[in-house]
């Protein structure tokens, strides 16, 4: 979780690590007086301890360490802040290995003995090209998801037809919106058509997984923090908020935020206005919020884990992610989708899927809903030879019997599971006339469907609350 650098002579924080005290210091007053903010570590164990606590920018690290190697101590050090940027000090006699490290994701080496204005030059170089890069990858999937299908509502069942419809009617509002569901089923997917069919489309999209982030960090990173609001901020840092300007702001897991930061959420969205860490006066955004979770916010809030007022002010408008067990007739849609994105994205040819590998597809009980989905098929096309992807080329967990199955027609699949899902329905629901309204059809469509696709009524008058009527 690094800053976002842009000035001409960037700033950053800096760990230097070194088990000579007097090597770290030096470094460390020199750096200091470029402006920059600098930490010190000894030891490995107190290196590790910091990165939880503190977002760093670049790690300036001895390979050779009591306990543990540079290499292994970086390694580890990246795991915690992917974004870090590493260099390694090293003797002449071990530049190889300092090379070597290149595979394990260093940037850059330093030779001893230290040369100061050396240090400096490739610091700089190194903050303003990782910024470079993040400007140009969020260009770059700003500009491809302008073409692509990506940010539209995938499927044609009853449930998703009415949330593409209703995207559609709240993307041209600012309206804070709650997207609901179980993890997997598309909730940023959704949040991402709600922005892409909006009026500001061109504005930036960011999306924030409360749950990935330290609860101590998240306000900081959410709302900024001003120069000397606290040990080791010297200087101001924009949040997510301000970062995101116009755009939207999607916060993924919202259940996950700490009360005082749901109370600056609730702020946020009701005055339109923020107050950074350390600030005397608020300042206004006009970041648009999508909110999403896998919790039951209701529960939440009885509980005492979730603001109530925070509750209402995200729910003006809710969609309901259906699971994707409950949408299969979205299947080859959605796998037709996934497989073109999947081509694009690794560089091959779009595989086709056959027959067999589609049925046991459409069968499986996919816990994992779209993103479980998505990773099969990831897997499938990268370690299949062929340009069709086989019942083999699946995970084996996914595979089921087959033998219910009545044909490898598409239509005959379909009318099969069509059947199991309608014999669901029925076996779950008090009568017949709620089996209708939860598949969104009319009573008499339902009885069309029982007679058409064969289904016995009687083998089931054990479970229902059968209603004596006449179908029409």
């Amino acid at each position: 979780m690094s800053s976002s650098l842009t000035s001409a002579a960037p700033s950053g924080r800096i760990l230097v690590v070194d088990d000579e005290p007097l090597i770290a210091a030096t470094l460390a007053e020199f750096l200091h007086s470029e402006g920059f903010q600098v930490f010190t570590a000894e030891l490995p164990e107190a290196a590790l301890t910091l990165a939880h606590e503190q977002p760093l920018d670049v790690l300036i690290c001895d390979v050779q360490l009591p306990g543990l190697s540079g290499v292994d101590l970086m390694e580890r050090l990246l795991q915690i802040q992917p974004s870090l940027l590493a260099m390694l000090i090293t003797a002449y006699g071990t530049v190889e290995t300092a090379i070597q490290a290149f595979q394990r994701g260093a940037q850059d080496y330093l030779l001893k003995p230290l040369r100061f204005e050396e240090v400096l030059r490739k610091i700089r170089h190194l903050i303003r090209f990782r910024q470079l890069m993040l400007d140009n990858q969020w260009l770059r999937r700003e500009l491809n998801r302008s073409h692509d299908p990506d940010h539209m509502v995938i499927g044609q069942s009853p449930a998703m037809r009415q949330i593409a419809a209703t995207v559609r009617k709240l993307a041209a509002t600012p309206a804070t919106v709650l997207i609901m569901g179980e993890s997997g089923t598309g909730k940023e997917l959704i949040a991402r058509a709600l922005h892409h069919q909006s009026p500001l489309r061109d504005e930036k999209f960011l999306a924030v997984n409360c749950a990935a982030i330290p609860r101590d960090l998240l306000e900081n990173q959410l709302f900024g923090h001003r120069r000397g609001a606290y040990t080791g901020a010297d200087r101001d840092m924009e949040g997510l908020f301000l970062s995101v300007g116009r755009g939207t702001l999607f916060l993924d897991e919202v259940a996950e935020m700490s009360l005082g930061t749901q109370a600056k959420l609730l702020r946020a969205i009701e005055q339109k206005e923020i107050l950074p860490v350390g600030a005397a006066d608020p300042v206004r955004v006009e970041a648009r919020i999508v909110a999403a979770t896998n919790k039951q916010l209701v529960s939440e809030v009885q509980e005492g884990r979730f603001r109530e007022d925070l509750y209402y002010r995200l729910n003006v408008v809710s969609l309901t992610m259906p699971p994707l067990r409950d949408r299969r007739e979205d299947l080859p849609e959605l796998i037709d989708f996934l497989l073109a994105k999947q081509a694009r994205a690794l560089g091959k040819r779009r595989a086709e899927i056959a027959p067999d590998a589609l049925r046991a597809l459409i069968a499986a009980p996919w816990k994992g809903n779209v993103r479980e989905l998505e990773n099969a098929l990831q897997r499938a096309v990268i370690l299949s030879e062929k340009e069709v992807i086989s019942l083999e080329d699946l995970p084996p967990d996914l595979v089921p019997s087959q033998a219910l199955l009545p044909s490898e027609k598409l239509r005959d699949v379909m009318l099969f599971h069509e059947r199991l899902h309608i014999e669901r329905l029925l076996r779950a629901c008090p009568d017949k006339k709620d089996a209708a309204r939860r598949l969104g059809l009319s009573l008499s469509s339902l009885y069309r469907k029982i007679e058409e696709l064969g289904i016995h009524l009687e083998d089931r008058r054990a479970s229902l609350k059968e209603t004596p009527t006449t179908s029409s």
